[in-house]
């Protein structure tokens, strides 16, 4: 098995879902269902009803680096200049709601969506906030790295998500991340996006549509920048869609011959072997052949092909793809869809802060999660389809002048204490702000929540039981819920 924690360099910067890696799809079959691990216990979740939750799937947005509460959902007018910053707020389509004048699109269907303005943590560190924020909880797991994962990390929601509840397609696996892995520059993997005590066969299935990229970040094409010279072009950064095709010399008129594509798995059974356990090949090759044959799992991945006016309305850019990409996907049967919007911790605006945002950031969020919105609004899908959206942290509520990068313009540095949430969907009726933040945007002043408190939304909308276990290899249970689900008016 390739442990979960080795990164692009050492997988030669070649997608785990491209051609010419492990198997008949070219992937590594650890990444084709929803793989053993730990088992989910208390109750039959395949056969009894679901309380709670009324959404299907959960589409989580995460804006790695940490996006600014004041410079986006939670504008403060009348703080000092160095605390308020560069930007004026505006009116939303809901009364009595401001937000930055950049996200003009998400202001005009603010009826859509809500915030949790009050969300906290005590950790102002990449590695801890992003642990925290993606695993649902606050405190560090014992033995903490944050230089890399480790099998004594807490497991993500994704992989809790994965094996807590069961995918509507039987050929797509129950929770997906894309479109990369969230790698540092320095090519280390950032903790908490796996499996963790679950064991890496709970690893998230995670298509890597965006190539590694180290030395640029943002939406790229369109919007690519480096954090200090600004706005940039790679040409060699291309969105790639998984490869579903099949191999030379197997076309798909073959495909009916069940028999000769069993055979081709058993002759890679040795390959195989190193990305499952012996007792699971069967279950690994018959998901296989159903990917291949599902014409319906296909058009889910494929955005480049998708009607011309809908890619004009997401952004031709990794986060339009992206958020496209997790649409279809929800639409196929997926529970849970993270998506990472931005490489390399690319909302982490200490230099340069409102001239990225403006430029670079905030444009192609704004039209990417607006048309999300409105696309799961008029399939009649925005109801049974929780959007949760929110960074690692916030920014620090003084603009620092001083920066890290000579030449450089003002930015915001780390800031746990306090960040806004963005959430749609799922039951929750738009225009609402839950919690507040004090008059600088710094600390909760009503109604704190925690990351445990936004696990347990997204467990409660995807209707897993709050009495729900999962046991590890020692047969030792583990609670799911670690906090109660934020709640909004009906």
């Amino acid at each position: 098995m390739i442990p979960s924690h080795v990164t692009p360099l050492d997988r030669g910067r070649r997608s785990l879902l491209q051609a010419g890696s492990i198997g008949l799809l070219g992937l590594g079959m650890n990444h084709v269902s929803a793989l053993r691990g730990g088992e989910i216990v208390s109750r039959d979740l395949t056969t009894m009803p679901l309380p709670g939750g009324k959404a299907k799937s959960v589409i989580f947005v995460f804006l790695s680096g940490g996006l600014s509460q004041h410079d986006s959902f939670d504008p403060k007018p009348a703080a000092p200049a160095d605390i308020r910053g560069e930007f004026s707020p505006i009116h939303c389509r809901t009364p009595g709601i401001q937000i930055c004048e950049h996200l003009p699109m998400l202001a005009g269907c603010s009826h859509l969506w809500s915030q949790i303005r009050s969300l906290t943590t005590p950790h102002n560190e990449h590695s801890q906030g992003h642990t925290s924020i993606l695993t649902g909880r606050t405190p560090m797991p014992l033995g903490y790295d944050p230089s890399k994962p480790q099998s004594s990390d807490w497991p993500s929601i994704a992989s809790v998500v994965g094996a807590a509840t069961q995918s509507r397609n039987n050929n797509l696996p129950p929770a997906v991340v894309l479109p990369e892995r969230l790698i540092h520059n320095s090519g280390r993997a950032l903790p908490g996006q796996y499996g963790g005590q679950m064991g890496s066969r709970r690893d998230p299935w995670f298509i890597e549509a965006s190539p590694y990229n180290p030395k640029s970040y943002g939406a790229y094409p369109e919007y690519e920048f480096h954090f200090v010279r600004g706005r940039e072009s790679n040409p060699k950064l291309t969105f790639q869609s998984p490869n579903l095709n099949l191999p030379e010399g197997l076309n798909r008129g073959r495909l009916s011959d069940r028999n000769h594509l069993l055979g081709i798995l058993d002759r890679q059974r040795s390959d195989l072997e190193r990305a499952a356990a012996t007792e699971s090949f069967d279950r690994h090759r018959e998901a296989a052949i159903s990917l291949l044959t599902d014409a319906s799992v296909q058009r889910a991945f494929d955005v480049h092909r998708a009607d011309p006016q809908v890619l004009d309305r997401y952004g031709r850019n990794s986060f339009g793809w992206s958020l496209l990409m997790a649409r279809q996907l929800v639409q196929s049967g997926v529970n849970l869809v993270q998506v990472n919007l931005g490489n390399n911790e690319s909302w982490d605006t200490h230099d340069n802060n409102f001239v990225l945002l403006k430029d670079c950031l905030l444009p192609p969020t704004d039209k990417a999660v607006s048309a999300l919105l409105e696309d799961l609004h008029s399939l009649g899908m925005l109801d049974e389809t929780l959007v949760v959206m929110l960074g690692e942290m916030g920014r620090t509520p003084k603009v620092q002048s001083q920066n890290r990068s000579p030449g450089a313009k003002a930015g915001r540095d780390h800031w746990g204490a306090v960040q806004t949430v963005f959430v749609a969907g799922g039951g929750i009726t738009g225009g609402q702000i839950v919690g507040a933040s004090d008059k600088n945007g710094a600390y909760p002043v009503s109604e704190p929540r925690t990351p445990e408190n936004l696990a347990a939304t997204i467990y409660h909308a995807l209707g897993i039981p709050d009495t729900a276990v999962w046991k590890d290899d020692l047969d030792r249970p583990h609670n799911i819920y670690y906090g109660d689900p934020i709640r909004f008016s009906a």
